[in-house]
């Protein structure tokens, strides 16, 4: 149970690590190591990683174990995502991969305090649990993923939320992919501050 994991972050409910080709966002085309975490309350209903949420079903791991894997992969990069990463304390694994010369990214709601030391924060809100008002600013990366219409408002709120150099994305949902990409493009043509992500790895046939 989440209650049970180590608050220094030394021990973490490791869901999957694998080395891949980041598929979205800024740093989309990237070789990268994804370490995926279990545990999220956030609850999207379109979520694809839906077994990543109930974090006693993944294993407590060391971050030395982790690390130890990350070190053997040729790219120097490493995206922590989850679940929700931030519901742990990232600050011990972040340190030693910094340590390491390896660059950390992560990918969070932001609903959770920010923990740990970022080459790159992208920043994804969800309407089911806000992210914190002192998050926003820290993100390189604001990243809306887009359901219906009424999420291009939404996205709006959180982009004067973000600091005026943050990378502006907005991202299909894929299940309904067909029907909101006119949507977006339609409206990046109209407000050029945005641009589109993809999940190009789907494309890719990639995890």
């Amino acid at each position: 149970m989440i209650q049970q994991i180590p608050d220094d972050g030394t021990l973490l409910p490791l869901m999957e690590e694998f080395y891949t080709i980041q598929g979205e966002g800024y740093h989309s085309g990237k070789a990268a190591y994804f370490i995926r975490l279990g545990g999220c309350d956030v609850g999207c209903h379109w979520c694809d990683v839906k077994e990543s949420w109930d974090a006693s079903l993944h294993p407590l791991t060391p971050i030395e174990a982790i690390i130890r894997n990350a070190e053997q992969c040729p790219g120097k990069a490493v995206v922590i995502t989850g679940g929700e990463p931030l519901m742990y304390n990232l600050s011990a694994l972040t340190a030693e991969l910094k340590k390491r010369n390896i660059e950390t990214f992560i990918e969070t709601s932001g609903a959770y305090p920010l923990s740990g030391f970022w080459d790159w924060i992208c920043l994804s809100p969800k309407k089911f649990k806000a992210p914190l008002p002192e998050v926003c600013p820290r993100a390189g990366e604001l990243k809306v993923i887009i359901f219906n219409k009424s999420d291009f408002k939404w996205a709006e709120s959180y982009a004067e939320m973000v600091s005026p150099i943050c990378k502006l994305y907005l991202q299909p949902e894929w299940s309904n992919s067909h029907l909101t990409i006119p949507l977006i493009v339609e409206y990046v043509k109209n407000n050029p501050k945005w641009e589109i992500s993809l999940q190009t790895h789907k494309f890719l046939n990639i995890p």
